[in-house]
């Protein structure tokens, strides 16, 4: 077993993610003396102390600093809980694996986290190497969503998976489910969704979610910074949420409420350089003021559809449709459920009438209406009894 990876894995146990001076003591020492000074095993010097109180100093955490000894204080408590071997063992049984920095599985995008890139990550889904950050894209927002943000978020996430992006969510009810399942039906890409989870990934949560998790494990990837076993607590929420932020080049807060855990992703991805976009909502719905408040402090960029954010994740505008330009005068006169509709055919192939009210969110009866109102102005065709997009659409 690689020294190095044991460690790690024992590291994650015995530390909380962020735990600033475990990761400057990993960054100083290197993970397997880390781990034989966090345990007692062996001791750490003057110099050493006086390494991590720079290292701290120069990443702004040193306010968090209180000594070596009042780490090793910290940690001793889960000392008698160190089992790697174990935790290794039990993601090989399901089916998952242990990645570390120096892995060709390992995002280099978390580079950009600095001193509080993650020791490690417990990763279930495909074996292959998640996307660039240019190509991923956050949505995030309230576990309390209404109709309306459930819509938007299905036209988003499977307009952008259908355009090789892929989807970053934390896996919860409401907007995040929402965005793992339309980006898992229009995926086109190799990781159409990634998971990052506040617990460990030996357990999918909330249970509700076990069926879509899953899913997003078999055809995209499930992640967590702590092992197998792990409750997610309240503190890891917000812990996860920069994992998030840093894997993404653009995030999209869909619905948020004025104090919403969403709002902690977008301020991590400010702070990182990245993107940060907002969906509007009605004035008077409780669950937009989070994302009004975004637009309103300047932190934000009004997105509307998946074309802006594409437009975000690529400023130079290489990832500008076509036929965002060529169609826009016919597509203004349209409704919103029409152009959710219209978003959710296919270019090429054709689909049902039944898959497009699960993809856009509606009823068969609005589909079949809209479906006749885009056929009128040539934005969609019926062929063989499906239906796709028309060439005026395109």
């Amino acid at each position: 077993m690689d020294p190095d990876r044991l460690a790690r894995a024992a590291l994650s146990r015995l530390m909380e993610p962020q735990d600033a001076a475990g990761l400057a003591l990993v960054q100083v020492a290197g993970a397997v003396d880390a781990l034989g000074i966090a345990t007692g095993e062996l001791k750490a010097g003057p110099e050493l102390e006086r390494e991590i109180t720079a290292l701290l100093a120069d990443s702004g955490a040193a306010t968090s600093w209180a000594g070596m000894a009042a780490a090793l204080k910290r940690w001793q408590p889960r000392i008698p809980d160190l089992a790697p071997e174990r935790d290794l063992a039990t993601m090989a049984r399901l089916g998952g694996r242990l990645i570390i920095p120096s892995d060709e599985l390992w995002p280099a995008q978390l580079a950009d986290l600095g001193i509080q890139e993650p020791l490690c990550l417990w990763w279930r889904g495909q074996e292959q190497p998640l996307p660039a950050v240019d190509t991923s894209i956050a949505l995030v927002g309230s576990r309390d969503s209404t109709s309306y943000g459930a819509s938007v978020t299905g036209d988003l996430a499977y307009s952008l998976a259908q355009r090789g992006f892929t989807v970053v969510s934390g896996g919860a009810y409401g907007i995040d489910a929402h965005a793992h399942r339309a980006a898992l039906a229009g995926g086109a890409g190799a990781v159409p969704t990634i998971a990052v989870m506040a617990g460990g990934v030996d357990r999918f949560y909330p249970s509700g979610n076990e069926d879509l998790l899953r899913a997003v494990c078999n055809q995209g990837a499930v992640l967590a910074e702590v092992p197998p076993g792990s409750a997610p607590t309240r503190y890891r929420f917000l812990q996860r949420n920069r994992l998030i932020a840093a894997l993404s080049a653009v995030t999209v807060v869909v619905e948020a409420r004025w104090r919403s855990g969403a709002l902690n992703t977008a301020h991590h991805a400010e702070s990182l350089g990245r993107a940060v976009g907002a969906v509007p909502g009605s004035v008077h719905s409780a669950n937009s003021a989070g994302c009004h408040r975004l637009l309103r402090d300047g932190g934000a960029v009004c997105v509307t559809d998946a074309a802006e954010i594409a437009e975000l994740a690529s400023p130079s505008g290489s990832a500008l449709p076509e036929q965002r330009q060529a169609s826009a005068q016919v597509q203004d006169g349209l409704t919103l459920e029409d152009l959710i509709l219209l978003d959710a055919l296919p270019l090429r192939s054709t689909t049902s009438v039944e898959k497009l009210a699960a993809v856009a969110g509606l009823g068969q009866e609005s589909v079949r209406a809209g479906l006749g109102r885009l056929g009128l102005l040539g934005l969609a065709v019926s062929e063989r009894g499906g239906w796709k997009r028309g060439k005026a659409s395109v």
